[in-house]
């Protein structure tokens, strides 16, 4: 590993050195870690890790380079990467580049050579929190002031940020969905069209009342970074469209916004869940699923309710600490989950839950309940 001296450095004082590989400036962040073997372009193009510093758990990141399929949207949107090794040649058949090129050229601070099992062991014990990565041997008390002026997660909107600024859609046949976009992942989209669905992409802040104009059979409600409950539009929007009958399907932070809409709460989690191997109990079946996450904030319930809304049923448990990863309305065509069914950990054992959005949809129709 070659390059200049580098650290990252976290608000409770503690700092891991390393070195940049090329030329980076400070950047700040929630630093959190990741426990996915491989994945990474997914990762650090996906729009929920918006303001994050990512710690990637796997001793090597890069090997097999980077691709224009693989993209969650059109660019990295974490705030940096940490990383032990950082692969120079990359070894695959869809390589078109380098890992550690791409990401230097979008201005995403890489640092290498940082002991990552140290560092996550610090987070899972102490917490997610804020950090930095500069250059240097060591930090100075002007980063240190500066990383503490810098933004908390708690209480910071960015699905704003992460939105898409217009309206646009894909496909071109089949039942209407509308899908709140709040840092939507692209394969979503491609999930969706896939099931037979016309999608039309709408900004977070859309009114309730523009979304009725476009007579949707569905509703989709993204991923998205930032804290839940900062996103105040988007919770009266749901709450108007949702107590309208339009069968709502959401997915992590849409799951969250589901949850206020009903009276709710949500919490930050210590740490967060981020990777591919979660462990999550379907309720009514006991089936386990092996879920992909990427959330550092919960619905505050237990195993089968979710306090403050009556009206919601818990349908998933988290198996290593009990938080809700899904929820359903006993009477409106209402559900979401708190994991990624449209990525691959299991590989496939979420996919359903796209097919249970359409079941609802073709129900709502055959009813004959108009649609708004």
């Amino acid at each position: 590993m070659t390059g200049r001296p580098a650290f990252v450095l976290l608000e409770d004082g503690t700092w891991y050195a390393g070195t940049a590989p090329y030329p980076l400036e400070a950047s700040f962040g929630e630093v959190v870690f990741t426990t996915n073997l491989s994945g990474y372009q997914e990762v650090f193009t996906d729009p929920s890790y918006l303001g994050q510093i990512v710690v990637m758990t796997a001793p090597m990141i890069g090997n097999y380079g980077v691709n224009p399929e693989d993209m969650e949207s059109a660019s990295p949107k974490v705030a940096g990467v940490v990383v032990r090794e950082l692969a120079r040649r990359p070894s695959n058949w869809r390589s078109v580049r380098p890992l550690g090129e791409w990401l230097a050229e979008a201005r995403i601070p890489v640092i290498e050579g940082v002991d990552t099992r140290r560092l996550t062991r610090h987070i899972r014990e102490r917490g997610a929190m804020r950090g930095v990565i500069a250059t240097g041997a060591e930090p100075t008390p002007e980063l240190t002031l500066r990383l503490m002026q810098s933004p908390s997660m708690e209480g910071l909107d960015l699905a704003s940020r992460a939105s898409t600024e217009a309206r646009w859609t894909e496909g071109n046949r089949g039942p209407h969905v509308v899908a709140y976009d709040y840092g939507m992942k692209r394969n979503i989209v491609r999930m969706l069209v896939g099931e037979g669905c016309r999608v039309t992409v709408v900004p977070a802040s859309t009114p309730a009342a523009e979304v009725l104009k476009l007579k949707p059979d569905g509703l989709f409600l993204s991923n998205g970074p930032g804290d839940p409950a900062a996103v105040g539009y988007a919770i009266q929007n749901i709450r108007e469209l949702t107590k309208a009958g339009i069968p709502t399907f959401g997915i992590c932070l849409g799951h969250q916004l589901l949850g206020l809409a009903f009276g709710g709460e949500t919490v930050k989690l210590p740490y967060g869940h981020r990777g591919g191997n979660h462990p999550v109990r379907d309720v009514a079946t006991g089936k386990v699923l092996i879920t992909s996450q990427n959330h550092g904030f919960a619905v505050r319930g237990a195993d089968n309710s979710v306090p403050g809304a009556p009206d919601l049923e818990v349908t998933h448990v988290n198996l290593n600490d009990g938080t809700v990863e899904g929820i359903r309305h006993k009477a409106l065509p209402v559900f979401a989950v708190q994991y990624h069914p449209e990525a691959s950990p299991g590989p496939h054992d979420a996919y359903p839950h796209f097919a249970e959005f359409m079941r609802l949809i073709r129900s709502e129709t055959a009813s004959g309940v108009p649609t708004p």
